[in-house]
């Protein structure tokens, strides 16, 4: 799967492979290679319709409202079950990217990180492609928005990278990837 400033809905690795869940059945080299791109991929998407979501309730524009539809698979897959976006008032919409909303920057940067440490399991590898996946998005979706996004996606990012940095250091591992 190819994301790029143009996808505009979370799609999952379409090559996936079956993960082995006994510790008795190693993975190949080219599986667990398969398997941190896959992270990488998913967590790249993630990164980027989140942030998209975020830019465009605070943007209000027409854009947007077109592209409700095609949100809302996505907005399932991370349990979003309230009003549809397109259809929400100025109120609804700012109480959604509140403090406490579900669009929020705690909840928001929460659902990345765990996404990514669930994915990741206790493989640095797959932490680090994660982690790559999930700035890589961010990248995409500032590219899509055609420069700096809005402040909460801003700190909505660095709170999810935050995250997952602690876990990884919670495992020992660095954040500086010295293998590079």
């Amino acid at each position: 799967m190819q994301i790029s400033s143009n996808s505009q809905v979370f799609e999952p690795a379409k090559k996936s492979i079956e993960i082995k869940p006994l510790f008795t059945q190693k993975l190949t080299k080219d599986e667990a290679s398969e398997i941190r791109e896959q992270i990488r991929q998913n967590a790249n998407a993630v990164a980027f319709n989140s942030t998209a979501i975020q830019g465009g309730i605070s943007k209000e524009d027409d854009l947007f409202k077109k592209q409700h539809e095609e949100f809302g698979n996505f907005l399932t897959s991370i349990g979003y079950d309230g009003k549809p976006i397109a259809q929400l008032s100025k109120e609804e919409a700012s109480e959604l990217v509140s403090e406490d909303g579900f669009f929020g920057i705690d909840k928001t940067s929460t659902r990345i990180a765990e996404f990514v440490i669930n994915g990741a399991g206790n493989d640095e590898s797959r932490f680090r492609a994660g982690r790559e996946g999930m700035i890589q998005g961010f990248k995409e979706a500032e590219a899509m928005w055609g420069g700096e996004l809005p402040e909460i996606s801003q700190k909505t990012m660095a709170k999810a990278i935050e995250m997952v940095d602690k876990a990884m250091y919670d495992l020992g591992f660095s954040i500086i990837d010295e293998g590079v």
